[in-house]
């Protein structure tokens, strides 16, 4: 099952866009276009609050490397 993070290394801001991309198999780059036109469309305030919202809700991408234990 797929999950959604923020992206660590795909990001402008705080990786949502990035994350969502990965998430949709999507170019991150339209999603930024879709997520700046949705925010112009609706006087920007509503979309920056959700923006900031997903931000704080949406767990960043852990790194695939494990620690090596020490033994």
């Amino acid at each position: 099952m797929k999950k959604l993070y923020r992206s660590k290394t795909n990001r402008m801001l705080l990786g949502v866009c990035g994350g969502l991309g990965e998430y949709l198999n999507t170019d991150p780059t339209i999603v930024r276009l879709v997520w700046l036109f949705l925010t112009a469309l609706t006087g920007f305030l509503p979309f920056i609050i959700v923006y900031l919202a997903a931000a704080i809700i949406i767990p960043e991408k852990e790194d695939d490397i494990t620690p090596s234990q020490n033994n």
